[in-house]
């Protein structure tokens, strides 16, 4: 059997990963915690946590016990409220992209918020950052957009969102109904920092789209570096370059929107950790979210509402 304060001191350590802080969190000494931590990890048989540097990661087998302890806590929670009688839900977590939860996710939030029988929290989280809460317990849901569902999770498809081309209506390329990527040659891109997935797989049509006269040449550079579909949108209504966005995104007043037919399509998920234990009112939001089905829709839910007469 597992001693619950083990998981308790446990699940506080992996968010922390420092028994210092930890401890002081817990009113513990250190050697008591890290006692503790030691015989949850004897009692499982497996290596909590690793050492990388000055630093500690959890291990494959402890991320799997963060997301138990959660789901612990919040079944005892719901438990305990349960039998004393206390109707108040458990809250609802939710992770996804800022690009999704401004575009994509506007209308299920909505409906969730007014009918949902429990709280709602938003955690803005890149794809990674949506796997990674979702496979620790620290998400009930997660929307990320995904070639291909990870192994320990389940999904559904939402929608298949064309990539498109953002440019102010003024320039030369909003006059072609549909840009080729040699096109964008010496264009100024404005494109995600570092090695974000997006910015990789852009890098990678564009050098295949080049005239075998030019394989040799530099890989592409950004005229600006942005993180997130929002601020790349507003910068290119600013004037600063190009944009490859999703095309759940909507163009901006002042730019206008073309298809690139030679990028694939990029599937928005809806993704639980495989036999989490969910509550309640996650299974509506859930439902809600799988509301949505179309480009098309999404559009319809970014028009201004009129207000009722």
């Amino acid at each position: 059997m597992i001693h619950g304060n083990w998981l308790s001191a446990f699940e506080v350590f992996a968010r922390e990963l420092n028994f210092t802080h930890a401890a002081a969190r817990l009113h513990l000494t250190q050697p008591a915690l890290h006692a503790q931590v030691a015989r949850l990890g004897e009692r499982v048989g497996a290596p909590l946590y690793r050492r990388d540097g000055r630093s500690l990661r959890l291990t494959p087998a402890g991320v799997r016990m963060l997301a138990f302890a959660r789901e612990a806590r919040e079944r005892e929670a719901a438990l305990v409220a349960d039998l004393r009688g206390d109707a108040t839900p458990q809250p609802v977590t939710l992770a996804a992209g800022e690009g999704a939860l401004l575009y994509l996710l506007g209308d299920a939030l909505r409906a969730f918020a007014a009918h949902g029988p429990a709280p709602l929290r938003v955690l803005t989280r890149d794809r990674s950052g949506t796997l990674a809460a979702l496979r620790e317990g620290g998400a009930h849901l997660g929307v990320t957009a995904l070639d291909a569902v990870p192994d320990g999770f389940t999904a559904d498809r939402l929608v298949d969102a064309p990539q498109l081309l953002i440019v102010p209506a003024r320039h030369r390329l909003a006059r072609t109904a549909r840009v080729t990527l040699a096109e964008l040659a010496g264009e100024r891109l404005i494109l995600p920092p570092g090695d974000a997935p997006h910015r990789l797989a852009l890098a990678r049509a564009l050098a295949s789209a080049r005239p075998a006269a030019l394989a040799d040449a530099a890989p592409v550079e950004p005229a600006v570096e942005a993180g997130g579909w929002p601020l790349m949108l507003h910068l290119v209504r600013l004037g600063l370059g190009l944009a490859v966005v999703n095309g759940i995104c909507p163009a901006p007043r002042g730019t206008v929107a073309r298809p690139l037919a030679e990028l694939p399509r990029v599937r928005y998920v809806l993704l639980r950790r495989a036999g989490a234990h969910l509550p309640a009112g996650a299974e509506n939001l859930a439902a809600s979210i799988r509301s949505i089905r179309s480009i098309r829709s999404i559009r319809s839910s970014l028009r201004p509402r009129r207000p009722a007469p």
